[in-house]
This record gives structure tokens, sequence and C-alpha cells, in this order.
């Protein structure tokens, strides 16, 4: 998987703004985690996965981003957000087939 740098810009306050750039093993550590969830969001919304098999799913996700992500849970919302909303849904359930087993192996749960 390729590095990916997620440009992610948060108000600190009204007026300025503070930037958190994620790039290398972050980002990809980021797009494993947003991999995992959508997946298992989008499967049990069509019916074709279980709540237990999706919330797996979700809980490898939020291993993935406290263990290999670093900033706190807003920022890390945040990023999700962001990648979530540079990819469609083919686009990630085709990255989910071939990544998975990677993800897992690279970012480490256990």
């Amino acid at each position: 998987m390729r590095a990916l740098t997620l440009v992610l810009a948060l108000a600190a306050t009204q007026v300025t703004a503070a930037q958190r750039v994620y790039e290398g093993e972050e980002a990809a550590a980021l797009r494993c985690a947003n991999m995992m969830a959508f997946t298992g969001v989008t499967l049990n919304q069509a019916g074709l996965m279980g709540d237990p098999e999706k919330d797996v799913l979700i809980g490898i996700s939020v291993l993935i981003l406290e263990r290999h992500v670093s900033g706190n849970w807003t920022e890390k919302k945040r990023a999700m957000e962001a990648m979530r909303d540079r990819r469609d849904v083919d686009a990630t359930l085709a990255d989910y087939q071939r990544n998975a087993p990677v993800c897992l192996k690279r970012f480490p749960i256990n």
C-alpha cells in the first residue's frame, strides 16, 4: 500500500486554525482503519453482514487508531471522515478485498 498524505485542518479558534498532517505509516493506518469500519457498516446496511461481524470490524478500526495513529480522538475522527469522503464505496470495498490481511499484519492489534 502506498503512503498516503492526509491533511486535516482543525479549527483552533474561530479566527485561527491549526493543521494536522498525517503521512507515511500513520496515513496508511488511517486508510486501513477507515477501510475496516466502512466495510463493516456498508455490508451491514446492505444486509450482507451481521451486527457481530460489523462490530468486530469497527473494533479492529478503533484498535488500529489507538495503537498506530497519534493525536486525540477528535483529530483521528476528523481524519477518518476526511478519508471516508475522499474514497467511494467501490474503491473502499475493493481495497478491503485486496488489503485487509495486509493491514492486520502491518498494523497489529494484539
